[in-house]
């Protein structure tokens, strides 16, 4: 049956419900189509310096090639069918990223007529490329770049006096950093290459401002490596501490209902200390005495002059008197219990800390105590150190929810799209079945071509009305019979309906 006559024998609710499946199924296949006609990006580079997206960009809008910005500005990416195209733009404007950097695969293009100089210097430049993509995986770290000075290995066989191997990092495009990945950093590289040493090592920021060496004597970054480090131990201390005590009254008082703030001055020096004590028992070492005893009997002075009076014993015997000499000394070491205690005191100790808190309004007054008393139990508030602890009571701001498409919901929209697409197909199916069942059900009672005589009747009625007539005697366009001339225009313009009609009466029988 023809869609003109099918939708002609609708009624006006069939003809909407059509309309709107078309429209739908219209609808969904656009959607589906855009959908499936978006470019795909894939990624180009990685680790771009910030200030070299506007170039790459540039180069890449006088291709007109497609572009995206990924990583916030630090990755590019193209349409597949453009890398080529992409990567040649680039390389004309003289951008690279951290995937173009060479390391060892430089070797791999040495040739038989290469000289000592260009070994030497290819394997710096590859070993500099390796240095710069192992500190790239760093986190934080999103481009390096390591110059290498090495000493010649034959002028070293002459000379005793030659010049150390240094090394220069520079990290361009990096969050703050430890001190201790600074120093992680610099142990890498003075590891790597072979006879350098760690304070021959200079990194250095995509500010200029020295990272390593933090502080050596005569250095220029001596001062701004101490305060760097200084400044890094108070806020590394600062955020730990605010951020465990928003847990804890989180914990207690709910999301949005407190927040802590600390700011603590630390003492980032490293010192030594010396203390001696002494016992109070005293213990005899060593121990001398020494005694001298001296008797005789005197003669009186006197006698003739000359040598021979003057020699002994001669002389000895002018004496007049006795002598009794005693001579008695003493000397004795004593020991005391001695403690000698050397200290090493370590950077980090709290010269003073301020801790302010903010409670939400909402929170009972009568509970300001008890979180006054817990915060400083918690941060160990010390009033002779000069700590200082506030709590203040305002009513925190609502600020408006920003709703955020997520991947799910992203892939919510794609599958409400299919099942808009499969809903349409499945209504589109039911409407046709039913549109052939009731063509069927019109077939089988009461046909559109019937309609068309005047009294339409059963063959039953028609056999007990009518009698047959001779069609010798009846003509064959006999006005007299109008109902008949009908039915063999009918049958002359349409058999194939006739014969189901005629089927369906012989069924009836």
């Amino acid at each position: 049956m023809p869609f003109r006559t099918v939708l002609a024998n609708l009624s006006n609710r069939g003809r909407i419900a059509i309309a709107g499946a078309v429209l739908v199924i219209v609808v969904v296949g656009f959607l589906l189509l855009r959908l499936a006609s978006a470019p795909s990006y894939t990624t180009l580079l990685t680790g771009i310096d910030p200030a070299q997206t506007g170039k790459a960009t540039a180069a890449l809008d006088t291709r007109g090639i497609p572009y995206e910005l990924q990583n916030n500005g630090t990755a590019l990416a193209v349409e597949k069918g453009q890398t080529a195209q992409a990567r040649i733009a680039l390389a004309t404007a003289g951008i690279t990223g951290s995937s173009q950097q060479r390391g060892f695969e430089l070797l791999d293009r040495q040739g038989l007529g290469t000289s000592n100089f260009q070994q030497q210097v290819t394997y710096q430049r590859a070993l500099e490329g390796e240095l710069a993509r192992t500190i790239q995986q760093v986190q934080g770290i999103s481009g390096a770049q390591v110059n290498l000075v090495l000493p010649d290995k034959e002028a070293q066989l002459f000379s005793s006096n030659t010049n150390p191997a240094t090394a220069a990092v520079l990290l361009s495009g990096a969050a703050p950093l430890d001190p201790s990945q600074v120093r992680g950093i610099a142990q890498l590289v003075a590891n790597s290459v072979q006879g350098l040493k760690l304070d021959k090592v200079t990194i250095t920021d995509g500010t200029g401002q020295l990272l390593w060496p933090t502080s050596s004597p005569g250095s220029a970054g001596g001062t701004d490596g101490a305060l760097l480090a200084k400044q890094a131990a108070e806020s590394q201390y600062d955020v730990q501490t605010a951020s465990n005590l928003n847990a804890m009254l989180v914990r207690t008082l709910g999301p949005n209902k407190a927040q802590v703030q600390v700011n603590a001055d630390l003492n980032a020096n490293q010192a030594t200390q010396d203390q001696l004590r002494y016992g109070r028992r005293i213990v005899p070492l060593t121990q001398r005495t020494d005694n001298e005893t001296l008797r005789g009997t005197g003669i009186a002075p006197g006698g003739a002059a000359g040598t021979g009076t003057n020699n002994p014993p001669t002389y000895a015997q002018t004496g007049t008197g006795n002598s009794n000499y005693r001579h008695s000394t003493r000397d004795q070491t004593n020991g005391v219990d001695k403690t000698v205690t050397h200290t090493t005191i370590a950077p980090g100790q709290i010269n003073s800390q301020s801790v302010s808190v903010l409670v939400d309004s909402s929170v009972p007054a009568a509970s300001i105590p008890q979180l006054r008393a817990a915060v400083a139990n918690a941060v160990g508030i010390n009033a002779r150190r000069g700590d200082r602890l506030s709590i203040g009571q305002v009513a925190f701001a609502r600020p408006p929810v920003a709703v955020t498409a997520s991947p799910v919901s992203k892939i919510g929209n794609y599958a409400k799209y299919v099942l808009l697409g499969l809903a349409a197909l499945a209504f589109l199916i039911f409407v046709t079945r039913q549109l052939r069942k009731r063509e069927r059900e019109s077939l089988a009672g009461e046909p559109t071509w019937l309609r068309e005589i005047e009294a339409p009747r059963t063959l039953a009625e028609l056999e007990r009305i009518e009698e047959p007539v001779p069609t010798a005697v009846l003509p064959l366009r006999s006005p007299e019979h109008p109902a008949r001339m009908q039915v063999e225009e009918l049958v002359e313009r349409d058999p194939d309906r006739v014969a189901q009609q005629v089927r369906a009466w012989m069924q009836e029988d």
